[in-house]
């Protein structure tokens, strides 16, 4: 019987032992999208308490705890923090064959150098433990990135961001880039029309813009996006529950944008256009800025309409949505590839039944002009677990080039989070040491671990433009 988690977890083989530590456990690692918020990292605070870096905004544990059942006080409540973990330590031994019952002891052992278990008979000392480190000067938020050896991270940015902590972290020359990442998802937000009217009236302040119609709005938003730009931003980011590409002409927009000033309803119909216009718009500003555009499909959000009122948005009561994407993502990706301005492109889907769907859209736009221009991102949200990662592997595998995917990100709100690009690495390379064991690939592990460098680091180091900013 193998120790749990030890240092070969999840390499079954003496060949998957020797590509994941002579090839990819050193790769430094950069992390292009993720949710951390900038100016913690900017202010470099340190955490009171380990439940305020690991428990708070982190909706995989608030599932669990809810599904366990813990009282939503213990969860997004006013209960203390230290109750707060003894509760989410009294859910851990129920997380058996979850992964986050992996995520956890990695993040104990990786951070805080713990080797026991989290329950209830150990959770008050490891909680004592952890918080006693995090007081510390090695714990601040800037040390926790510095040792898991992070190069580059983007965050994910509102257009009307004015980016000053992105500023203060250039000035302080940190050793990891923190790059701003351009998400503009509240300013298509037609489902809503009095959250987009505000959102537009800020977007006029910040913008330093009157916004009286359609073409100024598009006005506010492209001297944003400029603005970004000069800050360092080289990566747009979109979470969409489907691609929009409806047809429309500039005058229909144009009427719909009046109505909605006007707070007048609009259908359907109306706000897809205005969204497929707006989808499209974006994407041409990030053609001409040379920026790598991400699509994040196919969440359905807010499924819970009694627990939105009590604890907000982002809580944990989002699921895979069922929705069509093949036809309209086609459409969307062609008119772009047509007009010869389709940008570097990442597409993640969250429903597993899109796996070879967007394994093959994404072949039919490579063009030859950059390596895997076309991405079918990593295994996202409710399928970045082991399970979730192999068939993203192997389906890749299938289908494309796995040896050009740009590999492994957190989307983590979380700064103890890193470890999951280790998950990452260890699976990707028990699946070749696999093959190379059954003899499905040659025996070369010196060009096999070449590649997994490459997925680790390598390729997204040449994809993305980081090196000047």
């Amino acid at each position: 019987m193998k120790p749990f988690l030890n240092e070969d977890f999840l390499l079954q083989t003496d060949t998957a032992r020797r590509l994941y530590h002579d090839f990819a456990a050193a790769m430094p690692i950069i992390d292009y999208h993720c949710h951390l918020p900038p100016y913690e990292i900017a202010l470099d605070i340190n955490f009171g308490n380990i439940t305020q870096v690991w428990l708070n905004g982190d909706h995989y544990k608030w599932r669990a705890m809810r599904a366990n059942g813990v009282d939503e006080s213990y969860i997004t409540g006013g209960q203390s923090d230290r109750e707060k973990f003894r509760q989410w330590a009294a859910t851990v031994p129920y997380t058996l064959r979850n992964p986050l019952y992996h995520w956890t002891h990695l993040e104990l052992q990786r951070y805080f150098g713990i080797q026991s278990r989290l329950m209830p008979t150990t959770a008050d000392d490891i909680y004592d433990d952890c918080t006693g480190k995090l007081q510390s000067p090695q714990y601040s938020v800037r040390n926790l990135i510095t040792k898991m050896n992070v190069e580059v991270i983007c965050t994910t940015d509102d257009p009307i961001d004015n980016l000053e902590y992105h500023k203060k972290l250039k000035a302080d020359n940190f050793g990891t880039k923190v790059l701003p990442a351009f998400r503009p998802d509240k300013a298509m937000n037609s489902d809503n029309i009095p959250a987009l009217n505000s959102y537009i009236n800020q977007l006029e302040k910040a913008a330093d813009v009157a916004i009286n119609d359609y073409y100024s709005f598009l006005g506010a938003l492209k001297k944003r996006h400029t603005y970004f730009a000069g800050n360092g931003c080289c990566v747009s980011d979109h979470g969409i529950d489907q691609m929009y590409a409806e047809d429309y002409t500039e005058k229909e927009v144009a009427e719909i944008f009046g109505k909605i000033r006007s707070s007048q309803p609009i259908t359907v119909m109306e706000s897809v256009k205005f969204k497929s216009a707006m989808l499209y718009q974006f994407a041409i500003w990030d053609y001409e800025k040379g920026w790598v555009q991400q699509y994040h499909i196919g969440a359905l959000r807010n499924n819970s309409t009694r627990g939105l009122r009590q604890s907000g948005p982002d809580t944990g009561r989002d699921s895979i949505g069922d929705f069509h994407q093949g036809r309209s993502l086609s459409k969307f990706l062609d008119r772009l590839d047509s007009e010869d301005k389709l940008a570097k492109t990442i597409l993640y889907n969250l429903n597993p039944a899109d796996n070879e769907l967007m394994a093959t859209m994404a072949g039919n736009f490579q063009d030859g002009t950059v390596a895997g221009k076309i991405q079918w991102g990593s295994a996202w949200w409710f399928l970045d677990q082991k399970d979730g990662m192999t068939k993203q592997i192997n389906t890749l595998s299938n289908m494309g080039l796995l040896s050009r995917l740009v590999g492994m990100l957190t989307d983590s709100r979380s700064f103890l989070s890193f470890p999951r690009h280790e998950y990452f690495r260890r699976i990707l390379c028990n699946l070749f040491a696999d093959d190379i064991v059954n003899g499905e690939l040659p025996n070369d592990i010196e060009w096999t671990g070449k590649i997994i460098q490459d997925i680790c680091y390598f390729n997204a180091k040449s994809y993305f433009d980081f090196e000047q900013k």
